[in-house]
């Protein structure tokens, strides 16, 4: 892992920067005469501030964001518990601003530099609360991002509204966003996250604990050593969902460098923009003392978009279902015969297993390798398994 001072990116004065596992890699000075190759540093903190750091990078490089910003509480006083015992909020000096004003301008800009490092189908995640995310959303869409998502990350264990005059604030909301409606590649591991979810599409809202026990930094009097740290399954879910392993990812905010731990993990780079030497000193012990997991447990399979594609009448030719066999749906209402060309006749009408199977319902649109089985010594079949069959067949040949 290396660290940069900001500003090192961009600066007229080329720089080399290690890479883990990889020979130094010469950046093009911000003139713009070409270096060796025009690509991101991976696995580094940018030290300053966080603007001059983005704004530095390549533009195009990297392939996610999260984004935990300053959420401008405007604290007035402390906060105190029934039983007069401080509460340790949010009062830094990072997260306050002189009006909404200066919020919004600062949040432009951040947004605006962010923007221009993400490969074009990168998306991004800017996590926030009450108090400033329905800002943060609106700059987004005037920058020219689109809303993909909004995740409620719903608190296990949300702190008390000590007051008892407003509601137990239990969730903050995260926007997920690619840089435009152009946008039409970006990364979504949706079977994945479907299988991990009991073969139940993942849902936009998530239920975490907030980050507590040993997971919490805290410095040597015990105080926490950032008050807004997320919980690592917050950014394992967030990596699963929208990278894949070898991706770089930028957390414009890297505070106690949640983001790069969960990268080394999950088997991802990351880039991480700090200006606060204790956060930087406790992210660098943290990542280093991180392990990568076996690729096993991260590695993302084929989506079926990915897969190669596989026209019915290969399966034919194939011989793995012959000409003349029965298709049926799964309830048995509608029954087709498989041709010789591969299409399926309904009566009188031949057409693909799609366009007959929408012809049978009534519909618009039919997806026929999932709609479509037939039976074999007494067992109902899927042709989609059967499809699944001569894609594993045609890897080994």
């Amino acid at each position: 892992m290396s660290i940069l001072r900001a500003g090192t990116a961009g600066s007229k004065v080329q720089k080399l920067v290690s890479r883990a596992g990889q020979g130094p890699v010469r950046r093009p000075s911000a003139g713009g005469k070409p270096g060796i190759a025009e690509v991101a540093p991976r696995d580094v903190i940018l030290i300053g501030d966080c603007i001059e750091s983005m704004r530095g990078l390549p533009a195009g490089s990297v392939d996610l964001i999260f984004a935990d910003p300053p959420y401008n509480l405007q604290l007035e006083g402390g906060l105190t518990r029934p039983d007069q015992s401080e509460v340790d909020a949010v009062d830094d000096d990072w997260d306050k601003f002189a009006s909404f004003a200066d919020y919004d301008r600062f949040t432009r800009d951040w947004l605006a530099a962010a923007k221009r490092a993400m490969k074009p189908d990168a998306t991004i995640f800017v996590i926030g609360s009450y108090h400033n995310i329905f800002r943060v959303g609106a700059i987004m869409q005037d920058l020219g991002f689109w809303i993909l998502n909004d995740i409620v990350w719903r608190k296990a264990n949300p702190m008390p509204n000590f007051r008892g005059r407003r509601f137990t604030n239990a969730h903050e909301t995260m926007i997920w966003a690619s840089k435009g409606p152009q946008a039409k590649s970006y990364t979504f591991n949706y079977e994945a996250l479907k299988a991990g979810n009991e073969d139940c599409q993942m849902r936009s809202d998530w239920f975490f604990p907030i980050c507590t026990g040993a997971e919490r930094l805290k410095d040597s009097a015990g105080r926490k050593t950032h008050p807004t740290q997320k919980p690592e399954a917050l950014l394992a879910r967030i990596l699963m969902s929208a990278s894949k392993p070898g991706d770089i990812v930028l957390d414009p905010f890297f505070g106690s460098g949640t983001t790069g731990a969960v990268a080394k993990k999950l088997g991802r780079h990351f880039i991480g923009c700090e200006r606060d030497d204790i956060y930087i000193e406790a992210a660098k012990a943290r990542i280093a003392s991180a392990e990568r997991l076996d690729e096993a447990s991260f590695s993302t399979p084929m989506s079926k978009r990915q897969e190669p594609r596989v026209a019915f009448a290969s399966l034919v030719d194939a011989g793995m279902i012959a000409p003349g066999a029965v298709l049926f749906d799964e309830r048995r209402r509608h029954r087709v015969i498989v041709r010789v060309d591969g299409a399926v006749s309904l009566g009188e009408i031949a057409g693909s297993i799609h366009k007959i199977g929408a012809l049978a319902q009534g519909l618009p649109a039919c997806n026929g390798w999932t709609f479509w089985h037939f039976e074999r010594d007494g067992v109902k079949i899927c042709i989609d398994d059967l499809r699944s069959q001569y894609r594993a067949a045609a890897k080994q040949d």
